[in-house]
């Protein structure tokens, strides 16, 4: 063709592309398309002008561009002409044209690794460049040839598509789901999360590098894992577990969005802990199109000297004189699907990366993401971070009392409490699916032992046998709820021949979920002459009184019952976590839920504490219920054994499935939730 067309404008194909690329839910005001597939654009021409038109003669070519300084060396900037058909394996179009309509229909296809981000289109003809429009590129786990490929639909449907799921707390004995609003679809939230990458210090350092890179999601996960928490630079949630003043305390948070729109108006938000962390890295992920769960470990090791073995440290009285390794009651991160060509294919498939800041990787707070197949396997010198996650799951535990003399002595220790039930939300129903045999073999078995070799190296640790003829357990009480007084006891048993003389200690300790110890809150201690087959209990009472002030928003305890057989030396230890039950939030809808009419939910709490409860208040929360952003209702003081009752109105936007999330805050009891499903009708 010898004439440049004249195109009188361009029309993007929205709603068509977005139903053939699963990404209706971003909205219809601009096009989202997922690369390695191909998209239509329809370009109006000037009467007339095609009636000459062949693809295989004209001098059309398409360019995309994305990024500040696009680049053909850096593959952010890309031309193409027109071909007879598009190509599955890089950036191709073909085009078809209708002269009585006078459009032309152009079919691209993109590059199966192309960065993802925002790219412009335009059209250059004999050098008269036209710009067609602008569109987002993301990850494709529909297709085969993108690193994030998941083949499963169902598992798609969760790990890309859910916008809601929920978070797993507590201990191993006492799990409990919490629900999040992931809100990945909610307006402006994509927006956000592509600038969240333009904010990381590599994109600032160098955008061009930066840029190019965004192909890979091993990179992109990693900026993220740096990106969710502001350690290092301007990123989204500050972390604190101790001071929240000055912020919203990190139970209060209900959703990803919220944060996610904080930090895009005013920079870092305050505050957030590992499960805040872990559940806004999911909404990035999948908003960008990366099939990513949120993931819970029980019993989650610390290890601070890269050992693979936790050491905690006594004195003769069962006081913890040790501050470095610790063993967090649970902790939260993130698994994230993709192909691994940097490590092999024997280690593709989900990744764990962790922006919770705990130790630096490269110099930034920020871990992963690392193959599961390496840490399972303990392949260690795999990248990134393998050895730490390794330990988080696997590492062996040491306890170690210091005599008056200076000599420590090992008196107890465990291979298997570490890492356990790891939970993350089952594929299409909100419950638990237990995942440990991802991550590691089964405890104590030839798999699990041999591994740990391996991966200790050098640093095997020594093992000590323990006398076996005293026998220490803690039994708890039922109902042990928020605000009660109720015993625990300490059981000690002589399996010896002969009678012995011990020290016997109970205490209570208030404690985080990542195992800091706060204020004492019961301690109660016996000498005791145990006959061979006697069994001698101590009991402690544990009243609010004494706990309400120590305990966290986690509402955890942590006891410790200590044997002192001063006649052999040694030491027996039993240790368990409780979590004091929490108040049942009851949610009840008035009538049925019908889109753009307002309906009312009403909520009920009894205040179990013996004393009132101050600034108390409920807030809802649900994708395409309330508008995507949280709705407060403060209902002030609620006193001893009373109701806290509000009713809140909302409008539902759209029609179909939908869950209501509900948390209840006061000064005294927070980080109380629930939700209720919602189907709401047509008009």
């Amino acid at each position: 063709m010898s004439e440049v067309l004249g195109i009188e404008r361009c029309d993007l194909d929205i709603n068509s592309n977005h139903s053939s690329h699963h990404t209706q839910l971003y909205g219809a005001k601009r096009l989202v398309i997922r690369r390695g597939q191909p998209f239509n654009i329809i370009i109006h021409l000037t009467p007339g002008s095609n009636t000459n038109f062949k693809p295989g003669q004209s001098s059309f070519t398409l360019i995309v561009e994305t990024g500040p300084l696009p680049r053909e060396e850096s593959d952010t900037k890309v031309s193409f002409c027109l071909r007879d058909s598009t190509s599955e394996t890089e950036w191709s179009a073909s085009a078809a044209n209708d002269p009585s309509e006078n459009t032309l229909t152009v079919s691209l296809n993109s590059s199966p690794d192309a960065p993802i981000g925002l790219y412009s289109l335009s059209v250059d003809q004999k050098g008269q460049k036209t710009s067609l429009g602008q569109f987002i590129l993301l990850f494709n786990p529909w297709c085969p040839r993108d690193a994030v490929y998941m083949h499963s639909e169902t598992k798609r449907q969760e790990y890309v598509l859910a916008q809601h799921g929920q978070l797993y707390k507590g201990t191993y004995t006492r799990i409990s789901g919490s629900p999040w609003n992931f809100g990945q679809f909610e307006a402006g939230i994509l927006d956000i999360c592509l600038k969240i990458l333009d904010n990381n210090p590599k994109y600032i350092s160098d955008a061009d590098k930066d840029c190019s890179a965004r192909g890979n999601p091993v990179y992109v996960t990693r900026v993220l894992s740096a990106m969710i928490n502001s350690n290092d630079d301007r990123g989204v949630v500050v972390g604190s577990w101790e001071e929240f003043s000055g912020g919203v305390h990190p139970g209060l948070w209900i959703g990803s969005g919220d944060i996610l729109r904080q930090w895009a108006e005013s920079g870092p938000v305050r505050y957030g802990q590992c499960w805040v962390f872990a559940a806004v890295a999911c909404t990035v992920s999948r908003a960008l199109g990366i099939p990513c769960r949120v993931v819970t470990n029980f019993g989650s090791a610390h290890d601070t000297d890269a050992n693979l073995v936790i050491e905690n440290l006594y004195d003769e009285n069962g006081e913890r004189i040790s501050e470095g390794d610790s063993i967090w009651n649970f902790h939260v991160w993130v698994d994230s699907w993709m192909t691994r060509p940097d490590l092999g294919q024997r280690f593709d498939g989900w990744q764990t990366s962790d922006p919770t800041p705990q130790e630096k990787s490269e110099g930034v707070f920020c871990c992963g993401p690392a193959s599961l197949k390496a840490v399972k396997e303990g392949e260690l010198t795999r990248k990134y971070d393998a050895p730490f996650i390794f330990a988080e799951v696997n590492a062996d535990v040491m306890d170690m009392v210091r005599l008056s003399n200076g000599q420590f002595v090992r008196f107890n220790g465990s291979t298997k409490s570490v890492g356990r039930f790891i939970s993350t939300k089952a594929v299409g129903s909100d419950l638990r699916h237990d995942i440990t045999h991802q991550y590691k073999y089964a405890e104590g078995s030839e798999d699990e032992r041999r591994v740990y070799e391996k991966a200790q190296h050098h640093n095997k640790l020594q093992k000590r046998g323990k006398e076996p003829g005293l026998h220490l357990k803690i039994k708890l009480s039922d109902n042990m709820i928020v605000g009660s007084n109720f015993e625990v006891f300490a059981i000690l048993t002589n399996n010896c021949m002969d009678a012995r003389d011990c020290n016997f200690l109970f205490l209570a300790t208030a404690v985080g979920y990542n195992g800091k110890r706060g204020d004492s809150c019961g301690f109660a201690s016996d000498k005791v002459e145990v006959l061979p087959g006697e069994e001698r209990r101590l009991s402690l009472k544990l009243e609010y009184d004494s706990y309400g002030a120590a305990i966290t928003s986690d509402r955890l305890i942590h006891l410790s019952a200590i044997t002192i057989d001063k006649r052999v030396i040694a030491y027996y230890k039993a240790e368990k976590t409780i979590v004091l039950d929490e108040p049942e939030l009851n949610i009840k809808l008035e009538g049925e839920a019908t889109v753009n009419q307002s309906v009312t939910v009403q909520l009920t709490l009894l205040n179990p504490l013996p004393e009132p409860l101050q600034d108390c208040s409920f807030t809802i929360e649900g994708n395409n219920l309330t508008d995507g952003k949280p709705i407060t209702a403060k209902i002030g003081a609620v006193g001893a054994a009373q109701e806290a009752k509000a009713r809140i109105e909302f409008i539902p936007s759209s029609s179909g499935s939908n869950v209501l999330l509900v948390n209840f805050d006061s000064d005294k009891l927070r980080n109380i939730r629930g939700f209720i499903s919602v189907v709401v009708r047509g008009e």
